[in-house]
């Protein structure tokens, strides 16, 4: 897609009628209070609506009319290829609305117009056509039995599940959970971040016009005490898909084991290393993937390249070459094409981001932060035991780490409560296979910076995740359940009996 002007995305989002309602039963509603909140743009300041501030009484009425919805079959037994059909023609009215789409994500959350354009509303459609289009190739399963048996190992939709997301990519990562909980036949009831509620509205708006029946998808905005913990604790709900903080998914355990036990998958925080090797070839390169995994998205990424651990004998040389990367990283207006980095998503984030950089005693480039933006900043930091290389600052802040050798590298790498993503970057095919089987990670790649692809599960080790993965086809386990049903074909009484 061709990007417009400043000017033109401005009249775009000038122009912009933006949904206020809970989406509730197919209808926008205000919440049961009559209570709303305000959402601003975090670039400006400025108000962009007043959305409806749920709490326990609205998800209650959602999570009613999803149980309705679930167990008359109007989505869970409606036949595989007709759901595909529905969320086929969901991608088609993104696409048709992607530049609507982009700027709403854009002024919503501070993020560029460029990466909204380019990167999140085109995969946020490319994840839900890949599991639409797997509703009707996925196969259940025949064990091995003897003549007189039929064992069919079959997978059913988990039921009524809850999905609470984060404000860092707000639209894609409502794709990466309403794609595979959608495709396996689950009613669905969608918490957005606060600060992030309305590409969410906005896209059960084109849901229904693609014809998804009333009460599969419903939007509940809302607080995390207000909403987020109802959905937790709520008896109904069967599963809860959560991605945020480490702090706040380790609740939705609890929330589970007090009210009815239900599955919970967590994707969590990161601080994530980029191991930079001597023997790493063409170093203008892996500084530039390094900047990339460190700054993209302003470092409000749960993946991105938080620490560099290098070797002594080509640190300073790389330094120099991610500094001169990291000139190119400008901030500025969201909305210009030309910004590649936009405005923290709050106040209150930048506050937290200013805190870690007061603490920064070695700034090698950047450090300048001012009505929340703050420059792609690069600090050596004395060890891993540093506050900067140990806390998931989720900022545009690189920390540096120098080692002298390969082990020293991989054990620091580990040396974390996360494991949800690394990268190696060396010329030694086999260091680079043995630091990845080393390396406690869900995702680890060599010699770039990335997070596979739609057909590659996404999640972490230790602290980063629980419970599951999204992305791939093993997205939807999460929003399975097996069953097992035996087949006796014995003729004789007797036989059956045994």
């Amino acid at each position: 897609m061709e990007l417009l002007t400043r000017d033109e995305y401005k009249s775009i989002a000038a122009g912009l009628t933006l949904p206020t309602g809970a989406f509730i039963d197919g209808a926008f509603r205000p919440a049961i209070s009559g209570e709303t909140f305000e959402t601003v743009n975090p670039a400006t300041g400025a108000k962009l609506a007043d959305i409806a501030a749920c709490d326990a009484t609205d998800v209650d009425f959602a999570v009613e009319k999803a149980r309705e919805a679930f167990e008359d079959g109007r989505w869970s037994k409606m036949h595989p290829s007709d759901r595909k059909d529905v969320l086929i023609r969901l991608c088609k009215l993104m696409t048709r609305n992607a530049r609507e789409l982009a700027v709403i994500e854009s002024i919503d959350s501070g993020k560029t117009i460029y990466d909204c354009e380019t990167v999140d509303v085109p995969e946020a459609i490319h994840c839900l056509k890949w599991h639409a289009e797997a509703i009707d190739k996925i196969y259940d399963q025949v064990s091995p039995a003897s003549d007189d048996h039929i064992a069919m190992v079959v997978r059913e939709p988990i039921g009524v599940v809850g999905l609470v997301l984060p404000w860092n990519f707000p639209l894609l990562m409502l794709a990466w959970k309403i794609g595979p909980a959608l495709a396996a036949g689950c009613s669905v009831i969608v918490k957005p971040a606060a600060e992030t509620t309305l590409t969410a509205l906005r896209l059960a708006e084109l849901a229904m016009e693609a014809g998804l029946p009333r009460g599969v998808l419903n939007i509940v905005p809302g607080g995390g005490t207000e909403v987020g913990e109802p959905i937790g604790r709520h008896m109904d709900i069967d599963m809860v898909s959560f991605t945020g903080s480490t702090i706040t998914g380790k609740r939705f355990l609890t929330y589970s084991a007090e009210s009815n036990a239900k599955e919970v998958v967590l994707e969590m925080g990161g601080k994530n290393p980029a191991i930079v090797m001597d023997d790493a070839e063409n170093l203008d390169r892996v500084a530039a993937h390094v900047v990339n995994g460190a700054f993209w998205n302003m470092g409000e990424n749960c993946s991105a390249s938080s620490r560099l651990i290098v070797h002594k004998d080509v640190k300073n040389a790389l330094l120099k070459r991610i500094a001169h990367h990291a000139k190119q990283w400008n901030t500025g207006d969201p909305l210009d094409p030309a910004t590649r980095m936009g405005a923290l998503v709050s106040e209150g984030h930048f506050n937290k981001v200013c805190g870690y950089l007061d603490q920064a005693e070695n700034v090698v480039f950047g450090g300048k932060a001012e009505n929340g933006f703050v420059e792609a900043t690069v600090v050596e930091v004395s060890g891993n035991d540093a506050t900067l290389a140990r806390d998931e600052i989720f900022g545009p802040v690189l920390s540096v780490i120098e080692v002298s050798s390969f082990d020293e590298a991989i054990k620091i790498a580990n040396d974390t409560e996360y494991g949800l993503c690394a990268s190696i970057f060396t010329a030694n095919v086999k260091r680079a296979i043995r630091g990845a089987r080393s390396i406690g990670a869900g995702t680890v790649t060599v010699n770039s910076f990335g997070e596979g692809d739609i057909t590659t599960p996404f999640g972490g080790y230790k602290q980063s995740g629980f419970g599951g993965r999204d992305n791939s086809v093993h997205a939807h386990d999460q929003y399975t359940q097996l069953k097992t049903i035996w087949i006796d074909l014995a003729d004789d009484a007797d036989e059956a009996v045994d």
